[in-house]
């Protein structure tokens, strides 16, 4: 969005314009998901609905410009991932698992199988990080969010994000180089 592109959608999703909330949505909405997923989520996208739910309630008190919104919307959702992560821990493991949801037909299996094997390997380079480093990192690169933003959304300095960035980015190289991946 562009910026007075998106102060218009901005002043007209305050006004409750559906397809301005739509539109928003739409942009963020897959970032989000892909934040909250690779974070580990207890319910993805039931924290997704909390965040925008919340975010509709307190827009009225947003000021700022599209970058900080992108922040303001990863803040909100930081919190709201800390909460889910609480509520989990303290709710008892349901045993009964859910039926499978029914797949639609893969045009290419060797497609599905590389990206289920891509998936598989950042998951598991992303757990060998602490959770702060993997936040951090996520924060950054999903998240497209500046360092100060990821500092105010953790509620830390800038410093101690540098740091969390900078030993994330150490730990993955190393298990990389481990694996024999080159880099």
């Amino acid at each position: 969005m562009a910026g007075d592109r998106f102060t218009r959608r901005l002043s007209r999703a305050r006004e409750g314009d559906e397809a301005a909330w739509a539109e928003i949505f739409a942009e963020l909405a897959p970032v989000v998901l892909g934040y909250l997923r690779a974070n580990g989520a207890p319910d993805p996208e039931d924290v997704l609905s909390e965040a925008f739910l919340q975010v509709a309630r307190d827009i009225g008190g947003f000021e700022g410009d599209q970058e900080s919104f992108r922040a303001w919307v990863f803040t909100i959702l930081h919190h709201r991932l800390i909460d889910a992560r609480r509520h989990s821990a303290r709710r008892p493991v349901d045993l009964t698992p859910e039926p499978p949801e029914p797949r639609a037909r893969v045009a290419d299996a060797a497609e599905e199988a590389l990206a289920r094997i891509g998936l598989e390997r950042v998951q598991e380079v992303l757990a060998g990080l602490s959770d702060e480093q993997r936040e951090v990192l996520l924060l950054r690169v999903i998240g497209d969010l500046s360092i100060e933003n990821v500092a105010r959304a953790m509620g830390k300095r800038p410093g101690a994000v540098k740091a969390l960035q900078r030993r994330g980015l150490a730990a993955i190289k190393r298990e990389l180089t481990q694996k024999g991946v080159t880099l």
